[in-house]
C-alpha cells in the first residue's frame, strides 16, 4: 500500500506551523509554547492532531519557507503596551511601569505561580493567614515542599491542620481555577504601593546594625528603646549575629546549617568564640552536631592559633551570610527573639 503525502502548497499556515513545531520537538528543542495566547495554543494542537505523515520533500520545503520568513525579519517589536513594558523591564522607573500598567488595565505578564514561588515566606505568610482555607491549600500545593513546610510551621496549629486537610481535597480543582487563584494571589503581592526603598525601615535599620560593631549596636538599641520600644524590639528581631544563634536557630536545624557553612569559617568562628564572649553559642553548636563531628572540631580548635578579632568577625559574618541564604531559600526558619 502506498502512502499519500500532502504537497507543500496544500498545507495551511497552521499545518506548516505544526510541522515546524513537531520537527523542533523531535530535535529536543525547548519551545515555550505556554507563552503563546491560549487561542494559538489551541489552533496549534488541533492542527497537529489532524496531521498524519509528511514526506521528506514537503518537510524540506516547509522548513525552507520558514527559514526564509525568519531571515526576512529585520526587527520585531513586542505587541501592545504589555509587551513593551516587558521588553523595558528593569530599564525604566518601576513607578512609571506600575502606573502605565494600571492605566492600560493589564497585569504583570508571565506565570503568576512562578512569581509566587520566588516570593519569600515572610511575604507569603500574611496572605496565607488571611485567605480562605481552600485557597491556602492550593497555594501550599503549588509551592515547593520545603517552603510549604516552613509556612505551615509558622501558622497557628488549628489553621495549619485545616489547610493540611484541605490539600487532600484539591484533586478536583481545575487548571482554570488554579490559574485564577494564582492571579489573585499575585495581585495581592503587587498591591503594596511602590516606595522609595526596597525594604521597610525595620529591615534597613537591622541591616545597618548587623554590620556595626557590638558597642555601636548596643548604643543605638538603647537609644531606640527610649524613643520607640516597639520599633526597637522589631529591630532586635531583625538583627542576627553569631551570638544570636542559640535563640534564633532551632537545635534540630544546626546540622543543616553546618552543611552550608564553609568549614574554614566555622573553625575560625568557633576558635575565637570564647575570646569574643560567645562561648555559649559555640557550646550550643557543639552540643547539637554529631558526636564525631563535635570531637573532631574540638580537637581542631585546640590545635588552632587563636584568631585575631578582625579575622573572627569576618568568619562569623560569612557564617551568618550562609544562614541567611538558607533562610531566603526556605531551608531554615529563624525564630523570633522576643525580649523577656
Amino acid at each position: 500500500m502506498s502512502l499519500s503525502f500532502p504537497a507543500p502548497g496544500q498545507l495551511s499556515r497552521r499545518a506548516k506551523a505544526a510541522v515546524v513545531v513537531r520537527l523542533l520537538l523531535n530535535e529536543g528543542a525547548d519551545i515555550p509554547l505556554e507563552d503563546l495566547p491560549e487561542d494559538l495554543q489551541s489552533h496549534l494542537t488541533k492542527a497537529m492532531g489532524k496531521m498524519r505523515t509528511v514526506d521528506r520533500d514537503t518537510l524540506s520545503a516547509v522548513v525552507s519557507e520558514f527559514a526564509d520568513e525568519v531571515e526576512r525579519i529585520g526587527l520585531r517589536f513586542p505587541g501592545g503596551i504589555a509587551g513593551a513594558l516587558d521588553a523595558l523591564d528593569g530599564k525604566i522607573n518601576p513607578q512609571t511601569a506600575a502606573r502605565l500598567r494600571k492605566e492600560a488595565g493589564i497585569r504583570q505578564a508571565g506565570n503568576p505561580w512562578a512569581r509566587i514561588r520566588e516570593t519569600g515566606v515572610e511575604k507569603l505568610l500574611p496572605i496565607l493567614k488571611s485567605e480562605r482555607v481552600e485557597v491556602s491549600a492550593v497555594m501550599m500545593s503549588k509551592l515547593e515542599v520545603k517552603k510549604a513546610a516552613a509556612l505551615l510551621s509558622m501558622l497557628p496549629g488549628p489553621q495549619a491542620r485545616q489547610i493540611t486537610y484541605a490539600v487532600s481535597l484539591t484533586g478536583s480543582v481545575t487548571p482554570d481555577a488554579v490559574e485564577r487563584i494564582g492571579l489573585s494571589l499575585a495581585m495581592q503581592l503587587s498591591a503594596k504601593p511602590l516606595g522609595a526603598f526596597d525594604s521597610d525601615p525595620v529591615e534597613r535599620v537591622g541591616a545597618i546594625l548587623n554590620s556595626s560593631t557590638s558597642i555601636t549596636r548596643n548604643d543605638m538599641l538603647e537609644g531606640l528603646d527610649s524613643a520607640d520600644q516597639g520599633f526597637a524590639n522589631a529591630v532586635r528581631n531583625e538583627i542576627f549575629t553569631f551570638a544570636n544563634i542559640p535563640k534564633r536557630i532551632a537545635a534540630r536545624d544546626i546540622p543543616r546549617v553546618l552543611r552550608e557553612v564553609d568549614p574554614a569559617d566555622l573553625l575560625v568562628t568557633m576558635a575565637g568564640a570564647e575570646a569574643a564572649g560567645m562561648k555559649s553559642t559555640a557550646d550550643f553548636i557543639l552540643e547539637n552536631m554529631s558526636g564525631r563531628m563535635a570531637t573532631a572540631l574540638r580537637e581542631e580548635m585546640q590545635e588552632t592559633t587563636p584568631p585575631k578579632p578582625a579575622d573572627h568577625d569576618i568568619a562569623a559574618a560569612n557564617m551568618i551570610a550562609s544562614i541567611r541564604k538558607l533562610e531566603a531559600e526556605g531551608e531554615v526558619v529563624l525564630l523570633t527573639d522576643e525580649p523577656t
